[in-house]
């Protein structure tokens, strides 16, 4: 007779907000903001710059108003990695930190680094910090 294994107890992440609430249909957009802002201390104009649309577009969102596909793919990816910062670091931390120059980045902002295109260089950062590998 096979025994069951508990579980260990996992910690519990304040991110995925984006792919828990969109798993059962409509997603609450402007819930889902709120909890951005707040969770990781990301002001509006911080989420416009890391979304790479506009404000309009944002403010729209925070509204009701559902993404376009495009953006809601950038959304997904916004979450991925404020999940990926959220291992690493206290998630009220994030927005401060997205707005420091950083060396690991030659002295830009991880902000500076996603808006150029670079999200590669944060996530490999996180894998080398994840995994103990010197950076």
């Amino acid at each position: 007779m096979a025994t069951k294994t508990k579980k260990p107890a996992t910690k519990k992440r304040v991110t995925g907000e984006f792919r828990f609430a969109h798993r059962g249909g409509a997603t609450d957009y402007p819930a889902l903001l709120r909890h951005y802002r707040e969770a990781f201390q990301l002001p509006q104009p911080l989420l416009v710059r890391l979304t790479g649309f506009s404000p309009r577009s944002v403010a729209k969102w925070s509204q009701g108003e559902a993404p376009s596909p495009k953006q809601e793919k950038a959304l997904v990816e916004m979450d991925r990695l404020l999940d990926g910062l959220s291992r690493v670091m206290e998630p009220a931390e994030i927005g401060r930190w997205l707005k420091q120059p950083n060396k690991a980045f030659g002295g830009s902002t991880p902000l500076q680094v996603v808006e150029r295109g670079e999200l590669d260089r944060l996530w490999r950062m996180l894998y080398d910090l994840e995994s103990g590998q010197p950076g």
